[in-house]
């Protein structure tokens, strides 16, 4: 059984190697917001596990055996962010700090009956995929709003940052997933974006916030 620091770090490298294999060690201090003689240090103990292929100043990658554990993780903090928003009624803004403690919780059959409960979902709450018993975890395609052109109408699937102080923005100004936006125009200075949905005419969205927001068209 690893530790609930261990539990983090894998979960942190799978998250950061979504797009591909290998994590720069200082992508992971960073991420993590731990010293690197630190970050090492457990390197060197999940290697030790076979978790992590580690070697000295080369790029660390996640074993098999590493990636299936680290999902494992995942599934349970995403599914627990599900519960939390259909089951018992949270704000997506509200869901990550209760997920956080919750995923290091070892029972199979407690996330398999909240599994079972939710109707077996393929989402959380902010759009990102629930991996499956077995540690699959299969992407959309989607594309950044940001990405998008005047006239285009898409539907918001995801968000990429889900902070609280972002998810309450987003709250503020009534964006949540499953809504399909008409985009008006867009600002060539600094891709500012005026888009229009349900009874909002016409709302200014800025390349930051457009940035975060994953579509697909319709």
């Amino acid at each position: 059984m690893n530790s609930l620091a261990e539990e983090n770090y894998l979960k942190a490298l799978l998250n950061l190697s979504n797009d591909k294999e290998e994590v720069n060690m200082n992508e992971l201090s960073k991420r993590l917001e731990i010293k690197m003689p630190t970050v090492t240090s457990m390197m060197k103990r999940l290697s030790s596990k076979k978790l992590v292929h580690y070697e000295s100043y080369k790029p660390l990658r996640l074993t098999e055996k590493g990636k299936k554990e680290a999902a494992a993780i995942i599934r349970k903090h995403r599914l627990t962010e599900m519960f939390l928003v259909e089951k018992m009624g949270f704000g997506w803004e509200q869901v990550h700090d209760i997920a956080e403690q919750i995923e290091h919780i070892q029972s199979p059959d407690f996330f398999a009956k909240m599994d079972e409960l939710l109707g077996f979902p393929k989402l959380d709450p902010h759009g990102s995929p629930i991996p499956d018993k077995n540690g699959k975890m299969v992407w959309r395609e989607y594309s950044k709003l940001s990405e998008c052109k005047a006239g285009e109408t898409i539907k918001l699937s995801a968000v990429i940052n889900t902070s609280a102080e972002f998810l309450k923005f987003l709250n503020s100004r009534e964006l949540s997933l499953g809504l399909k936006l008409k985009i008006k125009s867009v600002e060539p200075f600094d891709n500012t974006m005026v888009v229009s949905y349900s009874k909002r005419l016409s709302e200014t969205l800025s390349h930051t916030v457009c940035e975060r927001l994953l579509v697909e068209k319709v």
